[in-house]
């Protein structure tokens, strides 16, 4: 049973990366690896032009896993879903409806508002990507914003540009919780400290002091210290004192 509280899990069950006709055994090699970076276990490949091949298996390192357990189907699998959501470098004006495409921070927040649902995340053709005919099948499109002189982005690049702000999106809280920022009272609590320590020093007139003083409560506010950062900074104005 899925535990709905813990992100990564919903995001495991949730998302299953389907590749269309991969080309390149390194390709999918390389999808796996970043798969398991952020914690997906789920690949289907449709119709693969190549093989599972050792290069595969090098290239997806510690991923080797989701390769053992990857899919080898038609499109027919697509039914099994909730969504459908291709990627594609190739936008259409306001008139073609089906190549209107979101964002991948779009993409992200959409997919936040989802818990029970199965969705595919549809990766196209090395070559040409996905065909209107398979664009037609998608509840709507992603695409990466790219240089216009040069728009594609290999199979994995892509895929690791969505997944990244698909998992930031869930995980960014849980991630950096042992890095947040000091309070407000330990702020205080370290200007206290650092204005006796202040005392015990010499400065050419009151003036000279004060401006050391501002200067470091500047420091201290901009600098977003963590509190490992800021019990080690009062330890050492404990000593000064």
């Amino acid at each position: 049973m899925v535990n709905f509280l813990n992100p990564l899990l919903i995001l495991r069950h949730m998302i299953t990366v389907v590749l269309v006709e991969p080309e390149h055994p390194g390709n999918v090699g390389s999808v796996a690896r970043v798969m398991a970076n952020f914690g997906l276990k789920n690949l289907v490949l449709i119709h693969p032009k190549c093989k599972i091949s050792e290069e595969s298996r090098r290239l997806a390192k510690n991923a080797n896993y989701i390769l053992d357990k990857a899919k080898i189907n038609g499109f027919n699998i697509l039914g099994k879903f909730d969504y459908l959501i291709g990627t594609t470098s190739k936008l259409g004006t306001d008139y073609n409806i089906p190549r209107s495409p979101m964002s991948p921070s779009q993409l992200a927040a959409k997919l936040k508002e989802l818990k029970k649902c199965r969705v595919a995340l549809i990766l196209g053709r090395e070559s040409d990507g996905l065909r209107n005919n398979e664009v037609k099948l998608c509840d709507f499109l992603v695409t990466i914003p790219t240089s216009k002189s040069y728009k594609s982005l290999n199979l994995s690049h892509a895929l690791a540009v969505l997944l990244y702000e698909v998992f930031k999106e869930r995980n960014t809280k849980e991630t950096f919780k042992p890095y947040a920022p000091i309070s407000k009272r330990e702020k205080e609590q370290i200007i206290k400290m650092l204005n006796e320590a202040m005392k015990k020093m010499d400065f050419l007139n009151k003036a000279k002091e004060e401006t050391q003083l501002k200067v470091w409560k500047r420091m201290i506010t901009k600098s977003f210290m963590t509190k490992r950062e800021a019990y080690a900074l009062m330890g050492f104005l404990r000593k000064i004192k």
